[in-house]
């Protein structure tokens, strides 16, 4: 989750764009570049449709409606083409953490702007975070990326909060990190929930988004004792 913090540029922050350093050097023809974005494409689809363990590489190759052994000028396995499927959704899904709302600079309404474009950005790409779940189980390295992930945004938020409470917003008895950890946690599940698990579970009732977006803010706003808001 990635409420409370401006953006953020050194590595210590942001978070890796993929969990494979080691992926090969882009093709320099276009007709090299066409078909390892179609590859890309294709793998998005199948992996998301069938799931990481159930996804074999002929599938990918059908779907991209090119040759077999054409993998292979392009990835080493499938974990090297998942990785180049989070790379190209990396940037819609770094949504961006709390700047200003344009005309504002009042907290709240900038904490549910931040709210809303991390839901709308999990919301977009919740097939995907469903299989990042799935495969940080079984490949270590995707779960360390996972995790890295993570704590860069719960380190971004922590930030946050520290100048929340030195403009006087935020209640500086607070521990900012365990705060950031706490809050960014609680949004982040229930993300999941909402778009991940209410996906796969028949009958249930879809959760309205903006209530979503209003809760876990007003959540956020009361936990740090925003003025007006407890």
């Amino acid at each position: 989750m990635d409420t409370t913090a401006p953006e953020e540029t050194d590595s210590e922050t942001a978070p890796p764009v993929a969990p494979f350093s080691q992926l090969r050097e882009p093709p320099t023809t276009q007709r090299g570049a066409r078909t390892r974005a179609a590859l890309v494409k294709a793998a998005r689809k199948v992996f998301e449709r069938d799931g990481y363990l159930d996804t074999r590489l002929t599938d990918i190759t059908k779907e991209a409606r090119c040759a077999a052994g054409s993998f292979y000028t392009y990835f080493s396995n499938k974990e090297e083409v998942l990785a180049a499927v989070l790379l190209e959704a990396q940037e819609d899904m770094m949504h961006p953490g709390m700047g200003r709302v344009q005309g504002t600079d009042d907290p709240y309404a900038v904490l549910e702007a931040s709210n809303r474009a991390y839901l709308a950005a999990y919301k977009r790409n919740a097939k995907l975070m469903a299989l990042l779940e799935q495969v940080a189980q079984v490949e270590p390295e995707f779960r360390e990326f996972r995790r890295r992930r993570g704590d860069a945004f719960i380190r971004r938020n922590a930030r946050g909060i520290v100048d929340l409470q030195a403009r006087g917003v935020a209640d500086r008895e607070v521990d900012p990190m365990m705060a950031s950890r706490a809050l960014s946690g609680m949004v982040s599940v229930m993300a999941y929930n909402a778009f991940v698990l209410s996906e796969e579970q028949e009958g249930d009732v879809p959760v309205d988004f903006e209530e979503l977006v209003s809760t876990v803010t007003r959540l956020w706003a009361n936990a740090l004792r925003f003025p007006g808001h407890h």
